[in-house]
């Protein structure tokens, strides 16, 4: 017997009852805790058995498992498990020695003998969460036998009050440790099996040992993200994903990615067939990913390894590298976390674009669904070339208001001579179309990508570029650029503007001068459009600010009522423009020109989507009318 000592009481040190003062009442966020850790410990305890097994060390032949029995009666709560077990001097030195981890020094003399990465399964780095026990407890007695069979079993005890004692055991097991707990009377909770078993569901459901509460094994789902993905099958992954989400449909799509270096992580994630935030109406914020250490639940919904444009995406992260302190309920080291999470994003953004290639149709229902919380990672710099590959938008390209297209797919059909992406924001589709901004574009032919969703403006002033090419709004289309391109309808094909006469051009100063002074300080400017054909004026935001649609959602997100000075272009070659210099070369000052400009600035704010008020443009409306049918009375 290497340490054949008899019964003895210690006296934990004054530092050390202080720090198990903290570790009971300050360290856990949650009492339910200590069965996670208790029960982590017994699966430690099994690993090394294992371990040395394999090593060539012999031991009793009994079923590895941890067995868990309640006794609500008594307020007695016992876990056991066929573990390596200890030694009195063990016992001293891991358990009579807070902060002292016996896992820790198995791990160390491992890695002296080559054998660290057997260890890698082994779980636990401090040796503390033991004490954790004492939330819940008015008495702790453990009594453990060690493999090695030299030694009897010993019982160690304590109320955790400020001694402990150490003796021989009278009835202790073959191999392995037995903790048994009397539970204070206001944790008697924890003698009920259907609690005990609802919290080895939530934290210790994937160990790889058999956990059997009262007889019943409890923990029957396998942590499939352990495995080789050309072992897992699509039913396995639908069942996994369905325990895991309580969705009662299939995935969209699995992705099943694992790194070893620098760090070794695993992940499984998952995209649901409909996002359920929007389907309630609002988006409330990433649900997060569940974060294990060797299989043990760590972190609930962890929202660092997964940004929030990633939040669509359901699942777990596993590490083995990843250190914990001694609640394990705080990251220690958080630039570890990062460089997973760095790791993690990479590799889904790299599956996705495959998918995106592979699988057009999927991808496409998968950004119908979740598209509008993606968009929220136009911040993420460092992924930005892989985050604008994975857009998708409307276009003009396509009269199939379902069609979506790339930053790609739009590059690779540039007419010869462009050099710019264009795009236009607008309410719907048909809103955006109507815009008077595309009229050049589209006699030009030029594809322009709608914009739909308000955060897309945020998206393309972010990325500003693409594949060498910049990002423009419609309204900032250089019509000289523009103009250099040919018609699609060909030189003989498109309808010749005519040329105004001497009389209009020298009345258009006159009508520009008038217009502006009715319009005062809603207009930084008004002046000939070189971008319109069909309409008569439009309105674009003045150089040197944000674009129309970047300007409404600032003003959205201020609260910011109140209406933008704008540019207004008038086009010199429509009817009713023409009309207006005719009047303006008669009489600058006639009053009808001064209606007219209220009313064509109306009609654009409208199209602009402004207009809150439109009892004044009604009030206009009917003035007009009243002119021009005096016209037809005559």
């Amino acid at each position: 017997m290497s340490s054949a000592k008899g019964t003895g009481t210690f006296k934990f040190k004054a530092e050390i009852r202080q720090l198990l003062d903290i570790l009971v009442h300050s360290l856990y966020a949650s009492k339910e805790i200590f069965l996670r850790e208790l029960v982590s410990n017994a699966s430690d305890a099994l690993d090394k058995l294992r371990i040395e097994q394999l090593r060539g060390a012999g031991a009793a032949e009994m079923p590895l498992e941890i067995r868990i029995t309640t006794d609500k009666d008594a307020g007695v709560l016992t876990i056991s498990d066929t573990g390596v077990g200890m030694t009195r001097d063990e016992i001293v030195q891991n358990i009579g020695t807070i902060a002292h981890s016996g896992t820790s020094e198995f791990v160390k003399r491992l890695a002296e003998t080559k054998d660290s990465t057997q260890a890698s399964s082994v779980i636990g780095q401090f040796g503390v969460g033991f004490y954790s026990v004492f939330m819940v407890a008015d008495k702790v007695e453990l009594t453990t036998r060690s493999h090695t069979g030299e030694e009897p079993a010993w019982t160690w005890t304590s109320d955790g009050q400020g001694s402990f004692t150490i003796s021989p055991a009278e009835n202790g097991p073959e191999r392995g440790t037995s903790i048994r707990v009397t539970l204070r009377p206001e944790a008697k909770e924890y003698a009920n099996p259907a609690r005990i078993k609802e919290i080895i569901a939530r934290h210790s459901n994937f160990l790889a040992w058999p956990i059997l509460v009262d007889g019943e094994r409890v923990n029957t789902v396998q942590a499939i993200w352990r495995e080789p993905k050309f072992q897992v099958t699509a039913e396995q992954y639908a069942e996994f994903y369905k325990f895991l989400t309580y969705d009662s449909e299939e995935p969209l799509d699995t992705v099943h990615i694992a790194a070893d270096a620098p760090i070794q992580w695993t992940a499984l994630l998952f995209v649901p067939q409909k996002n359920r935030d929007l389907l309630m109406g609002s988006y409330q914020g990433q649900q997060g990913v569940d974060l294990y250490v060797r299989r043990v639940l760590i972190q609930h919904e962890n929202k660092d390894v997964l940004p929030e444009y990633l939040g669509f995406m359901r699942g777990v992260v596993d590490s083995e590298d990843l250190p914990l302190n001694v609640a394990r309920e705080t990251l220690q080291e958080n630039l570890l976390l990062r460089k997973i999470s760095t790791s993690v994003v990479k590799q889904v953004l790299s599956h996705l674009k495959k998918l995106a290639e592979s699988e057009p149709a999927k991808y496409a229902t998968l950004w119908r669904e979740h598209g509008k919380i993606f968009k929220l990672g136009y911040g993420d710099f460092a992924n930005k070339e892989s985050f604008a590959e994975l857009l998708r938008f409307a276009s003009t390209a396509s009269d199939d208001p379902e069609a979506l297209t790339s930053l790609a797919e739009y590059a690779g059909r540039m007419k010869e001579g462009q050099k710019e992406i264009y795009f236009i924001s607008g309410q719907s589709r048909e809103a955006a179309l109507a815009n008077p901004n595309l009229e050049l574009l589209r006699r030009k032919g030029v594809e322009v990508l709608l914009l739909l969703d308000p955060i897309d403006e945020f998206v393309m002033e972010t990325l500003h570029e693409f594949d060498s090419k910049l990002l423009v709004p419609a309204e900032r289309a250089d019509p000289a650029v523009l103009e250099a391109l040919p018609d699609v309808a060909g030189p003989d094909g498109e309808e010749k503007q005519e040329e105004l006469r001497e009389d209009e051009l020298l009345a258009l100063p006159e009508l520009i001068s008038r217009m502006k002074a009715v319009l005062g300080e809603r207009v930084t400017e008004v002046r000939e459009s070189k971008r319109l054909k069909d309409s008569p004026v439009v309105l674009v935001a003045p150089d040197g600010q944000p674009s129309s649609g970047m300007q409404k959602i600032i003003r959205l997100m201020t609260k910011d009522e109140s209406v933008p000075p704008r540019v207004l272009e008038i086009n010199t070659h429509h009817p009713v423009i023409r009309n207006l210099l005719a009047v303006a070369a008669r009489n600058a000052e006639d009053p009808f020109l001064a209606l007219a400009a209220e009313q064509l600035y109306e009609s654009a704010m409208i199209q602009d989507g402004y207009l809150a008020d439109p009892h004044t443009l009604v009030r206009h409306m009917r003035e007009l009318l009243g002119k021009a049918s005096e016209l037809y009375a005559k």
